[in-house]
């Protein structure tokens, strides 16, 4: 039997963008996982989804795996890139383009200068 950890660093190995979330990228169940969710849908990123609520091992496992105490939670080619208001930040800085290039990551420019163009 694989513990919590093991399970979690399969998943950010085995997927390029993974979001630790409470809900689905269909169904997020709080405000900031549907926030994130939101954005990186809007922008075309193809990601994993993992359910924190679905598994109690994995919703705590995640906040000692990243020491990071909330959800949702967000990696990109195995680095843990943070919450929902860094991502947020990265968003509209930028920030999260460059990483997403850097990383041979696709997404939509357009749909992410149009989310900085909303939050001007």
């Amino acid at each position: 039997m694989t513990t919590p950890a093991e399970q979690i660093q399969a998943t950010i190995t085995d997927n390029a963008v993974v979001f630790f979330m409470k809900g689905t990228s269909d169904a997020p169940q709080c405000g900031f996982s549907s926030r994130i969710a939101g954005v990186l849908n809007f922008m075309g990123i193809e990601y994993k989804d993992v359910n924190v609520l679905a598994d109690e091992g994995i919703r705590q496992g995640i906040k000692d795996f990243s020491d990071w105490p909330t959800i949702p939670q967000l990696y990109v080619k195995g680095e843990f890139v943070g919450g929902c208001d860094i991502v947020t930040e990265m968003v509209l800085s930028g920030e999260l383009d460059t990483l997403l290039e850097k990383n041979g990551i696709s997404f939509s420019k357009e749909a992410a200068d149009k989310v900085r163009e909303a939050n001007d």
